[in-house]
């Protein structure tokens, strides 16, 4: 399928300029507030957590600050745990998720990790329920290896943990799949790129992708293990495949995380997994996933626990 033709900005067969970004961007608006829904949930939490501000993005500087959460008491002998969230802006369980654990269960941890949380990577794609940024660029393809992104969403994450010289031991990303993948995102990134992009059916339930040149089998079972608590989790279509991409063990598919620019590259850790909740599903509600990334990380970092790599 070549949504191209069916996409309503740019013209066929021909990539977009900048007319046809700038007018993408005017048929753009606010339909949360940033402030409302994350930066006032933060706020309470500094009487527990230390907050960080990383930046501010360039094209609203006053509007979109961005924060980084740590839990108190960082300790050599600790493993590094990171928790990114709202990379996709518009999936919000993503944000909601990294929040929740913040105020439910991070603590919890905080005496056998040292946990660095960003639960929302990119504001104005949450404001405007966005994959993109407003310069039509996507924050998860742009945590590349050479440290250069077109994103500056992604710019300012990657060099708060270059200054910070951080390893950490596992990164654990919060996303979600949802049935605008393929009515809006897709068939708008084969209208800006020019590209054929085919045809696959949203995945009902949650999965995971993992990273190719690090799979790590046993901990994305884990989390799968802790997760179906919550959810459903997301069956192979005819072929073994979930997003056009063989699964590995059930829920589980891999991409090459570094080539693609994905988030969990950035930070080389042992242990790397994005979670994909499905909203969309008639089986769960908002709050069904909210929990669901919760038991996701909550799982991920029991892993951790059980190998040892706490001493």
């Amino acid at each position: 399928m070549n949504v191209n033709e069916k996409y309503p900005i740019g013209s066929v067969n021909k990539k977009w300029d900048d007319d046809d970004k700038a007018d993408w961007l005017s048929k753009q608006d606010v339909k949360r507030s940033y402030q409302d829904e994350v930066l006032a949930k933060l706020e309470p939490l500094n009487k527990s957590f230390d907050i960080e501000e990383y930046g501010t993005l360039f094209y609203a500087p006053e509007k979109y600050p961005l924060y980084i959460v740590k839990t108190r008491e960082w300790e050599q002998h600790k493993p590094n745990i990171l928790i990114t969230g709202g990379v996709h802006g518009y999936e919000t369980s993503g944000v909601q998720g990294a929040i929740r654990f913040l105020e439910t269960a991070a603590l919890n941890y905080s005496d056998n990790f040292n946990i660095l949380i960003a639960p929302c990577v990119s504001p104005w794609g949450y404001e405007t329920i966005n994959r993109w940024n407003p310069y039509t660029v996507d924050p998860n393809r742009s945590f590349n290896a050479d440290g250069e992104a077109e994103a500056e969403e992604a710019l300012f994450l990657m060099n708060y943990m270059k200054a910070s010289a951080i390893k950490f031991t596992a990164h654990i990303d919060l996303h979600e799949t949802t049935d605008t993948d393929n009515s809006e995102f897709r068939p708008a990134l084969a209208a800006r790129d020019n590209i054929h992009q085919p045809y696959w059916d949203i995945p009902d339930g949650l999965y995971l992708v993992g990273d190719s040149e690090k799979p790590a089998h046993e901990f994305q079972k884990a989390i799968i293990n802790g997760v179906r608590k919550v959810t459903h989790i997301a069956p192979a279509d005819e072929n073994g495949k979930i997003i056009g991409v063989p699964t590995t063990q059930e829920g589980v598919i891999n991409y090459e995380i570094s080539k693609l620019g994905l988030a969990t590259g950035m930070t080389d850790s042992i242990y790397s997994t994005t979670t994909e909740v499905y909203p969309d599903s008639p089986e769960i509600n908002d709050e069904i996933c909210i929990q669901a990334q919760v038991a996701a990380v909550c799982s991920a970092l029991d892993y951790v626990l059980k190998e040892h790599l706490v001493k």
